[in-house]
């Protein structure tokens, strides 16, 4: 098959973009490289069945394909929040864009959605029924009401237009090819070890998050675009769950780092506590994480090792 993916030199895209290639299809990689980087792509470049767009999600744009996997968004509040009108711009005109696509040339189409639309949760764990509590006008609003209104356009071209949908929700995921400066906690805490600096807790570290390693994210998401039983949305993530202290006293074990952990305040909105109920993955996808934390840190250090030069 012919299959886009936006979004597809990010972190996840370009690990997504290989193992399409490894399946035998064509890959049409489309990204604007605002947090994507050619480098995570520059490997697939010799391959014949690969194609590097250089394209905003923003902006129309139009191609002969079977499926779309719509990944285009920054996801870490550092680089979400730098232009919070483009993020929202990108999650909803994003949609619009493939999902007239979709509907022009009849391509099955995936909606990389987010954990983050369950907001700070107040039903523990989170299964897809749950319909969150989110603040619409605070700092992680653009971001959360975007990935919110993603869903809800994907949900309404379903219904109105028929277009052959599939909606996932991703939880904490960590692997190679994360950036350095991208804010999230894993990368956050190895990068710190790395360097003997201080590991910085927002709070007291006792917030809780689940982690998956990417590629157990990417059968699920490869699964769900496969399956027939539902549309979604899946959760998809590892229901392990972890305290943010655990992670960071895990990190500095890992790495036989001497830093330190300091608290810093709490931002804004930010969850108490998250983690996924998989049971609908487990039964339509027959899928569940097979890479717990320490494993998944084993593979992603040496791999920031190598960015820092360390």
């Amino acid at each position: 098959m012919v299959i886009l993916v936006t979004g597809g030199a990010g972190f996840l895209g370009s690990h997504l973009c290989e193992r399409l290639l490894g399946q035998g299809h064509e890959v049409l990689c489309l990204d604007n490289f605002f947090t994507g980087r050619r480098k995570n792509v520059s490997h697939l470049m010799a391959n014949s069945n690969f194609e590097l767009i250089r394209h905003d999600v923003v902006d129309p744009f139009k191609f002969e394909v079977d499926r779309i996997y719509n990944l285009a968004c920054p996801a870490s509040p550092v680089h979400y929040q730098y232009n919070p009108i483009k993020t929202v711009k990108t999650s909803v005109m994003g949609a619009i864009n493939c999902l007239g696509l979709a509907k022009r040339v009849g391509a099955r189409i995936l909606q990389a959605s987010t954990s983050e639309v369950y907001g700070d949760p107040e039903v523990h764990p989170q299964p897809e029924s749950y319909r969150g509590n989110v603040n619409p006008i605070g700092l992680r609003a653009c971001y959360d009401e975007g990935k919110r209104c993603a869903e809800t356009l994907f949900f309404d071209y379903h219904r109105e237009n028929k277009v052959d949908v599939r909606v996932v929700r991703i939880f904490n995921t960590y692997g190679p090819r994360m950036l350095a400066d991208d804010g999230r906690v894993v990368s956050n805490f190895i990068v710190q070890a790395l360097k003997g600096e201080d590991l910085t807790l927002y709070g007291n570290g006792s917030q809780t998050r689940s982690f998956c390693y990417m590629d157990d994210l990417l059968e699920a998401m490869i699964r769900t675009m496969e399956q027939d039983q539902t549309v979604g949305p899946i959760n998809i993530g590892n229901p392990n769950e972890f305290t943010i202290r655990q992670l960071a006293e895990t990190v500095l074990q890992k790495v036989q780092s001497n830093s330190s952990i300091i608290e810093m305040p709490l931002p804004a909105d930010d969850p108490t506590q998250r983690k996924p109920d998989i049971s609908l993955a487990q039964k339509v996808l027959d899928w569940e994480p097979k890479i717990q934390l320490e494993e998944g840190l084993d593979n992603t250090i040496p791999y920031f090792k190598e960015l820092l030069g360390i």
